[in-house]
């Protein structure tokens, strides 16, 4: 539907009357995702900082899996920065995918030895 006077498509996204355009509604948005831009990197290594305000995930890839190195460099790639909301919400999907992935394919260990050693 197009309201008077306006210049843009207006999508409904509700039954309500034009007469009432700012009573809330219980719809359901549609959320369409644009991959056009979209890069994908590797990460096996993720560094997490955090303020008051924001928290910092920063990306990279450890390419030494040799034991006893004394010093291994990391290349870091991608830099994440959420306000606390976000990332409160992208920990609870992590959770739930983790879950389903374990309910799949058996249980994951968090042992960063045991995964060099499989690498």
């Amino acid at each position: 539907m197009k309201e008077a006077g306006s210049t843009g498509k207006v999508t409904s996204l509700s039954s309500a009357s034009p007469s009432q355009p700012n009573q809330p509604t219980n719809a359901t948005p549609t959320v369409q995702f644009d991959v056009s831009k979209l890069q994908s990197s590797y990460a096996n290594v993720c560094n997490v900082s955090s303020t008051r305000e924001e928290v910092v995930l920063a990306f990279g890839a450890n390419n030494v899996w040799e034991l006893g190195q004394a010093n291994i460099q990391v290349q870091m790639t991608n830099r994440i920065v959420l306000n606390p909301y976000s990332a409160k919400r992208l920990a609870a999907v992590l959770n739930r995918v983790i879950a389903e992935y374990e309910s799949k394919f058996g249980s994951l260990k968090d042992d960063a030895r045991l995964q060099a050693n499989t690498a």
